[in-house]
Formats: structure tokens, sequence, C-alpha cells
């Protein structure tokens, strides 16, 4: 199985012979996008909180409440990313 690199409208991306894409590409990119679910609510309100303690003298309880809402933030994200790939899924079952 060779692979190709297409120089057409689809931004370089590599294609296999027959013109689909990698069957590792989007789980791949599925887990690109639930891993910055959970890394960048977290790193944000991490130092979101920081700056807060430091600004307003409440170490720690700013950071705490911070990376709480972060951390449901990421769960809210997560889901609705799991949801609509498993939609995917099913639909792509229903066509074959």
């Amino acid at each position: 199985m060779h692979m190709k690199t297409d120089s057409g409208n689809n931004g370089g991306k590599k294609e296999e012979a027959g013109g689909q894409e990698a069957w590792w590409q989007p789980a791949l990119m599925m887990f690109a996008r639930l891993a910055g679910w959970v890394i960048g609510p977290v790193i944000i309100g991490a130092g979101l909180g920081q700056w807060l303690d430091k600004k307003y003298g409440t170490d720690p309880w700013l950071l705490l409440v911070s990376v709480g809402i972060a951390f449901i933030v990421s769960m809210i994200g997560i889901v609705k990313n799991a949801v609509a790939e498993y939609k995917k899924i099913e639909e792509l079952k229903k066509k074959k």
C-alpha cells in the first residue's frame, strides 16, 4: 500500500492510492480533539487560578475553584465530542 501526497485542494493531506484518507487519521484526530479538551481548560484554569490567588491573596482557594470549573468544562466538551463521533459512526453503519 503506497501513500501519495495530493497537491490539490486538500491542504497536503496524505491519501491512500484509492483516494481515501488513511485508516488511522480519524482516530488520531479524535484523540487530539479529546486530549485538547482535557489539557486546554485545565492549564488555563490553573494559570488563571494562580494569578487570581496572587492578586487577591486567597491561596489556594481560587486556584482550586478555577481548576474545578475547568474540569467541568473539560467533561462537557469531551461528552459533546464523543456523542458527535458516536453519531458519525452510527451514520456510517447505516450507509453500509
